[in-house]
């Protein structure tokens, strides 16, 4: 069947150069610099660990590495965006969540001008994901599944922004104080958790926002803490039964949480993604995260936020 759509994610997503390139997923760049280093320290193109492994990426972190990290740059977009629109095929890019990252705000500038420039009709679409880097590579395989499957652009679209509020994450970071570097928690938050070992346990809001879903006294009971999440909230049907399970150079446990995911399901797939370099310079090393397929995440929240929601889609 003749493809009926393209696909363009960002490098947030996890997945490897090799996945994407197999399977025609073109990827827009974020890049990380160490910007007070005379020789440019820990820097580069997050070209989903090609340059530097991983471990070399994590372990410079370790040793007091600190780069900060940017967007995909206007011209980049531009440069994409065009090669879409002259390909003649629609085409979706399904964006890293705007909650925690102006990606998205950017892409829809460049799309703006574009459209003055082209007319309004032109055949690409953004999708704010409102999720993060390692559901969004669980969210990209089933992405191009469907795309396959032949849906529209248009009907892509359509499913997409539904589908990212069936996908449920859960994740841990090792240090609070790399949160707090990137003003996700409060010093003093970080100083405490740190002297008491608390591991918080996070997850992403409706909005594509970080939020703490609750806390555990070391790493092995924040492990045991994720498996008993996706043991109770994950879709049990043969295909959604798979949990996308990334991690910041920690693969031993990454092992451990599969395993105790499989004392309960021993039905469930695992995707095994090493968090990226753009995500990775905000988490740093030993963050973990399992996300999967579950519930209409839509349906906890309360009447309240449902009223204000429908007087926004109004």
């Amino acid at each position: 069947m003749p493809r009926r759509c393209n696909l363009i994610t960002d490098s947030c997503c996890d997945l490897t150069k090799e996945y994407l390139d197999d399977n025609e997923v073109t990827c827009l760049h974020f890049s990380y610099v160490e910007a007070d280093k005379e020789d440019g320290g820990l820097s580069g193109t997050d070209d989903l660990f090609q340059a530097r492994s991983a471990h070399e990426f994590y372990e410079a972190i370790r040793k007091g590495a600190t780069p900060m990290t940017s967007q995909p740059s206007q011209g980049e977009f531009d440069k994409v965006f065009r090669a879409a629109i002259d390909s003649g095929i629609p085409t979706v890019y399904l964006a890293f969540s705007s909650g925690i990252s102006g990606c998205y705000d950017g892409a829809m500038a460049v799309l703006g001008r574009l459209k003055e420039e082209k007319g309004a009709d032109i055949p690409l679409y953004i999708v704010d994901l409102r999720v993060g880097s390692t559901t969004q590579s669980l969210f990209i395989t089933e992405a191009v599944r469907q795309r396959d499957k032949g849906l529209t652009a248009q009907q892509l679209v359509r499913w997409a922004e539904e589908a990212r509020y069936y996908v449920h994450t859960t994740f841990m970071v090792d240090d609070l104080n790399a949160l707090k570097r990137g003003g996700r928690i409060p010093s003093g938050v970080a100083a405490a958790g740190s002297l008491l070992d608390v591991k918080p346990l996070l997850t992403f809001d409706l909005d594509g926002k970080l939020s703490i879903m609750g806390v555990a006294r070391g790493r092995k009971k924040a492990i045991r803490k994720m498996a008993e999440f996706y043991e109770k909230n994950h879709n049990a049907d043969i295909y959604s039964a798979v949990a996308a399970i990334g991690n910041a150079d920690c693969p031993h446990d990454v092992e451990r949480l599969e395993d105790l995911i499989h004392k309960t399901d021993d039905s469930t797939r695992f995707i095994e993604t090493s968090i990226g370099p753009t995500i990775g310079c905000h988490v740093g090393p030993g963050m973990m995260s399992c996300c999967f397929w579950g519930d209409d995440r839509r349906k906890g929240i309360s009447v309240q936020d449902r009223i204000a929601n429908d007087v926004r889609k109004s």
